[in-house]
């Protein structure tokens, strides 16, 4: 190993570059502001690649998680994401140090009301001499918040929302929304309303899934750096960029389409209106997680109507859709103030990082 860390951070890579993307953010954040150096072990190194675009911080390790994990020493502080569950020979080797480390589990985005009493819960190992605790990241208080660079706000207010425009349009007259999410079977169809709409429309069209459904609905690709324009509805499709570049996009548009969890946090930020899409589960309790942001934010019937037809695994009807989005789309200057109450909301619960430390730095630990 290049270094003896302050962290170990496990990762599997699931889906879609979630979790990933989550465990990369915070290894950054803890690195650029706090000094610590960690090693990232991840499953999947070439989806990491993707985020890292080549350019990893001095102090930051990726490590390869394989089936046969290398004998190494455990960090200070030791952090399972998502119920990764750590190798057999690194748990025996946590408890040969004279103190074992701090263990932590990170888990899911909770917006729902378990999530405070669940937050720092332990949990002791069935055989080892060993004590976890589980961190809750959250929107509510006594959750573990979720992740805010410190200069996030500062870099938001010197951003130029008018050459980012330009560097896609020249005209960029009309609305503007960043599209990102998971396979919708509204998108065909709230498409076309775009495209019959009354006035300019730019759609910035995120790599992956939005931009196959947005291709398949013009019948041709829409390569990365390409437009197309059909009817009022402009599309701009965009690279995958690194996730420093991603909240840029957010701050471009007017209104954001996210997905899953580390998207939505990062447009709760951004402070401008939004539509959450998040991961789609069988048991449908991606529904209860809708429902419960909506309920604890004072989410508007313009939103929540919209949002329920974007989160259904059905298409919509045309008149259902049209209606909703109209009503969307009159309602955003008031969800533009409201949007700014839910940051200040968010802000008090405090950064996942700076709670994340103060648990770290406790008596009891």
């Amino acid at each position: 190993m290049k270094l003896q860390p302050d962290c170990d951070l496990f990762c599997r890579v699931i889906d879609n570059y979630g979790d990933i993307g989550v465990c990369w953010r915070l290894a950054r954040q803890l690195n650029a502001e706090h000094g610590w150096r960690l090693r990232l072990w991840v499953d999947d190194l070439a989806a990491c690649s993707q985020l890292t675009q080549g350019s990893i911080p001095e102090g930051i390790e990726l490590c390869a998680w394989t089936s046969d994990f290398p004998a190494v020493t455990p960090a200070q502080v030791v952090i399972e994401a998502f119920a990764c569950e750590l190798p057999e020979n690194y748990l025996s080797a946590m408890t040969a140090l004279p103190r074992p480390p701090v263990w932590l589990n990170l888990e899911y985005l909770c917006v729902e009301d378990w999530g405070p009493g669940f937050h720092l819960q332990p949990s002791p190992h069935p055989r080892l001499p060993l004590l976890k605790h589980f961190f809750v990241p959250g929107l509510l208080p006594g959750t573990g918040g979720v992740l805010r660079e410190t200069d996030l706000l500062d870099r938001q207010s010197a951003f130029d929302i008018e050459s980012a425009r330009r560097s896609h349009a020249g005209d960029i007259a009309g609305r503007w929304l960043f599209l990102f999410c998971y396979d919708n079977p509204a998108l065909p169809l709230l498409l076309d309303i775009w495209a019959a709409g009354p006035g300019p429309l730019h759609c910035l069209v995120s790599a992956g899934k939005a931009n196959a459904q947005v291709s398949a609905w013009l019948g041709q690709a829409l390569p990365a750096g390409q437009g197309s324009r059909r009817g009022n509805l402009h599309l701009h499709a965009l690279p995958f960029v690194p996730q420093t570049d991603f909240d840029k996009l957010l701050w471009t548009c007017d209104l954001n389409f996210v997905r899953g969890e580390d998207s939505f946090c990062r447009a709760l930020w951004a402070g401008i209106p939004m539509v959450w899409q998040p991961y789609p589960q069988q048991d449908a309790a991606h529904h209860a997680k809708l429902a419960a942001f909506q309920a604890h934010f004072a989410v508007p019937p313009a939103l929540a109507d919209f949002n329920a037809l974007w989160n259904s695994a059905a298409p919509p009807s045309p008149t259902a859709l049209t209606s909703a989005w109209q009503q969307l789309d009159a309602a955003l200057p008031e969800l533009g103030i409201q949007a700014g109450e839910w940051r200040s909301k968010l802000a008090s619960v405090g950064d996942l990082v700076a709670n994340l430390l103060h648990f770290c730095r406790g008596p009891k630990n």
